[in-house]
């Protein structure tokens, strides 16, 4: 996939988001961090991209562990400023973990300071480009994505993959009107002139239209059943929380599903299952998808980290 010269993609695995590097002669910024487990290797790999410039500027899409996880140890490595979606300002600064997901969903961070906001109409120059930015709620209410008409690109962070987009957390948190918030956000990106997406997991694609159109029919399916939402958050954060911790005895699913408040939470309020009966449906699910493996006796992710 080409890019313009001043784009550099560092692609990750599941547990972190990618790293987008755009270069300014001497100066770059930086969009997103990743996971807090992997923040040395962040630094590592964006100390090497940047071969000798300075990072000025860190830029996260959203608030979720796997985007901002990498913040603090940039800052103290590079002393770059950090611009964070205007709405999570109270959130960051006093370092809530439970509206930033993190505690009722046993997800690790590690607090930084954030020296400025971006919002819906701002516009940024980056990697010797002019970039709008625009709200994408849905997966995470306060989102944004980074669009530059000139070259036809998006930064679409969790709000556009190649295959869906990101859990819809808040239609199934209490804040219902997420998945009309995601129909919203796909007619926003539908209407931009795109022609390449640089997503938050996975390659960079164009086949843009393809993809829209399997994110309409994933949103349609949640919109028709909502219990198919909580079953996909479930699978999907619970993989998330075991590429993290690499491996989970199987006599310990039930008793670890108890503790962590999102698991216990969403089964028996979405899908009527105590622990007992959640842990037996993930582990024929997921042994299913071909998404976990049993080696003596504990449970492994398949998919890279």
């Amino acid at each position: 996939m080409s890019l313009p010269p001043g784009v550099r993609v560092i692609e990750r695995g599941w547990l972190s988001s990618n790293n987008i590097l755009l270069l300014d002669g001497d100066d770059a910024t930086l969009v997103d961090s990743g996971y807090v487990g992997h923040a040395g290797q962040t630094v590592a790999l964006v100390k090497s991209a940047l071969a000798g410039r300075r990072l000025r500027r860190l830029i996260n899409t959203h608030s979720h562990s796997d985007h901002i996880g990498g913040n603090a140890a940039l800052q103290r490595e590079f002393a770059c400023r950090i611009a964070i979606p205007a709405g999570i300002e109270q959130h960051v600064a006093t370092w809530d973990e439970q509206a930033l997901l993190l505690a009722q969903s046993a997800q690790r961070g590690e607090r930084f300071r954030h020296d400025e906001v971006v919002a819906d109409g701002d516009r940024l120059l980056m990697g010797g480009l002019a970039w709008r930015v625009h709200a994408a709620p849905g997966h995470d209410m306060d989102a944004l994505v980074f669009h530059c008409p000139d070259a036809r690109l998006l930064i679409s962070g969790d709000a556009l993959w190649e295959d869906g987009f990101g859990i819809v957390f808040g239609e199934l948190l209490g804040a219902p009107g997420a998945l009309a918030a995601t129909r919203a956000t796909l007619d926003r990106i539908a209407r931009l002139p795109v022609d390449t997406v640089i997503p938050g997991h996975g390659a960079p694609f164009g086949d843009v239209e393809p993809a829209l159109a399997r994110a309409y029919r994933r949103l349609e399916a949640f919109e028709a059943d909502p219990a198919r939402l909580a079953r996909n958050a479930i699978k999907g954060c619970f993989i998330f929380n075991l590429l993290d911790l690499e491996s989970l005895p199987r006599a310990e699913l039930a008793a670890y599903l108890e503790r962590v408040p999102f698991f216990q939470d969403i089964g028996a309020r979405w899908l009527g299952m105590d622990v007992d009966a959640l842990a037996a449906w993930l582990v024929a699910e997921l042994g299913r998808a071909g998404a976990i493996e049993m080696i003596d006796g504990r449970l492994r992710p398949t998919m890279a980290a």
